[in-house]
């Protein structure tokens, strides 16, 4: 049976690893494969050194926008409440329903933070009143923000 290779990937390769990440593959396989595509190359300590950098590079980044997101939660949870207005029918039902869209740019109208409509959950607002809202700055940093719909 022939040995594994240790080889570090340059891209991401499904079921197999993440880019920058050192994994054993068979000799054939990376030989065969991998190298002539440039998708890893072989585990040098210099090629490990080079990880370790790309590796430290990316912590620091990912710490930064995490220090972006606290700030954006705190500005955040100043707001006590949103207040979106919207046009309003029969028993108070809206005309259409409020949407993540219509929340930030509430949110970017008050505050100037641009917010990602896509990071929103939102219950389904069709009738005036107070929703809860969790918007997902980050990971790990997620808030939630009251959404008070009134009449137009």
């Amino acid at each position: 049976m022939a040995k594994r290779v240790q080889v570090v990937l340059n891209e991401t390769v499904n079921k197999l690893g993440r880019m920058g990440q050192v994994v054993e593959v068979a000799p054939g396989y990376a030989r065969n494969y991998l190298f002539p595509r440039g998708i890893a190359e072989p585990a040098t300590p210099s090629a490990l050194r080079r990880v370790e950098r790309l590796q430290e590079k990316e912590r620091q980044r990912l710490a930064e926008l995490k220090a972006v997101a606290e700030k954006q939660k705190a500005t955040l949870e100043k707001l006590a409440t949103i207040t979106i207005s919207m046009p309003v029918g029969e028993k108070d039902m809206l005309f259409g329903s409020v949407t993540p869209q219509d929340v930030a740019d509430a949110i970017q109208a008050i505050t100037g933070e641009t917010i990602d409509r896509r990071e929103m959950v939102l219950p389904e607002i069709r009738k005036l009143g107070t929703y809860t809202a969790e918007i997902k700055l980050h990971p790990e940093v997620s808030v939630k923000l009251n959404i008070q719909v009134v009449a137009d």
